[in-house]
């Protein structure tokens, strides 16, 4: 289930419904295009409309996919991509409708295209574990999509026979034998972060992990805060496997940082799961520095998405800071520390590519850090 790079990239169209009541439908569109340009496939066009609630059979709706099928004829292409979850049984359906016009049409949905992201991305030995549990995952929800193959019956072995096992039944079992050893796996490898965290509480220092919605900014923050050369790019989930370092900010203050995978609307449920292991990060830390792309229209939505998954994950709890980045590119917002009338710090305005704002976030940490110290002594 493939889009990813080629030397002449594939070409897809893109189909964004607006559902139920109305939602800046245009905005969702543009997040779902750089999606699958991440993944590496051209939008050629995209499909925009509205319905009250989507079609039981295709969720697009007989008129609908008529128009996909003649916009894919127009451009060549053989890819549709859905920037909402779709059913086994609609991706069969919508497969089925544009087979005569597209014979070899392929019918993706958001997940499949986050998954396919995080499976370039990942370059480490537990992300690419990980990536591939999500994935094991999702395709065992997939097995009903009802191919002649998954309807034939095995024989038994016996004399008198009998309707033995559907193949469905035996790939299903395949599967949960591998996501089972894939767990193992990732739980011995999840040792060794366990045990560095396990030295980072030890001293006492304050644990402070980065989190926000993808591209918003993290990376760039992250290495203008340590020094480091973390990967950046202007791309959806450039990064995806945690990142630790630690920072002297004071000669009495210093923090450990993570930079963590990024948030998105939606993120699928397996990935979370699997994720789980890397965002423990995020659960142990002692601070969030919760960083908001300033500059995008739709940055409240962004905040909201990013805090339903940090529920998700069990971290609601855990004390944030609201770190507006990109201020370089709203005219008007001076980088500026914002707190409550009793000193506490609400937000903080930088910009990490140009570094305005930068030393005063440092200081603010390192604030945050004494004031740590102070509350609680060095566990033994």
């Amino acid at each position: 289930m493939s889009i990813r790079k080629t030397p002449e990239r594939p070409r897809a169209v893109l189909v964004s419904l607006d559902i139920g009541r109305a939602s800046r439908t245009g905005e969702r569109a543009e997040e779902a295009a750089r999606l699958v340009e991440s993944a590496g496939s051209q939008v050629v066009e995209v499909i925009r409309g509205r319905r009250d609630r989507p079609d039981a059979s295709t969720f697009a709706g007989k008129g609908k996919v008529e128009e996909i099928g003649l916009a894919l004829l127009e451009h060549d292409s053989n890819i549709v991509v859905f920037d909402r979850q779709l059913s086994p049984a609609q991706v069969r359906n919508l497969e089925r409708a544009l087979i005569e016009r597209v014979p070899e049409i392929r019918v993706f949905d958001r997940t499949d295209v986050i998954l396919d992201i995080f499976g370039q991305r990942a370059k480490t030995a537990e992300g690419k574990l990980q990536v591939e549990l999500a994935r094991l995952e999702h395709l065992y929800t997939r097995l009903v999509k009802g191919w002649t193959h998954l309807e034939r019956q095995r024989g038994s072995l016996g004399k008198t026979g009998g309707p033995g096992e559907k193949q469905i039944e035996l790939d299903r079992r395949m599967i949960g034998e591998q996501v089972k050893k894939l767990k193992e796996r990732i739980r011995k490898v999840g040792k060794e972060r366990t045990t560095q965290r396990s030295g980072r509480m030890r001293s006492g220092i304050l644990r402070v992990a980065l989190v926000g919605y993808t591209n918003a900014g993290k990376s760039t923050l992250f290495n203008r805060i340590t020094g480091a050369e973390a990967f950046v790019a202007d791309q959806l989930f450039a990064t995806l496997d945690t990142t630790t370092r630690r920072v002297y900010l004071a000669a009495d203050a210093s923090i450990a940082l993570s930079d963590t995978v990024g948030f998105i609307r939606d993120l699928p449920h397996t990935l979370v799961d699997s994720f789980k292991a890397t965002l423990e990060e995020t659960i142990q830390a002692d601070l969030l520095l919760h960083v908001v792309d300033s500059a995008s229209e739709q940055y409240h939505e962004q905040i909201a998405a990013v805090n339903a998954v940090l529920v998700e994950i069990g971290a609601a709890e855990v004390p944030q800071i609201l770190v507006y980045n990109q201020i370089d590119r709203v005219p008007g917002m001076p980088p500026e520390i914002v707190r409550d009338p009793h000193g506490k710090i609400l937000n903080i305005k930088v910009s990490a590519s140009t570094g305005a704002g930068i030393a005063g976030l440092r200081e603010a940490l390192a604030e945050t850090a004494r004031a740590a110290s102070r509350a609680l002594p060095t566990a033994a």
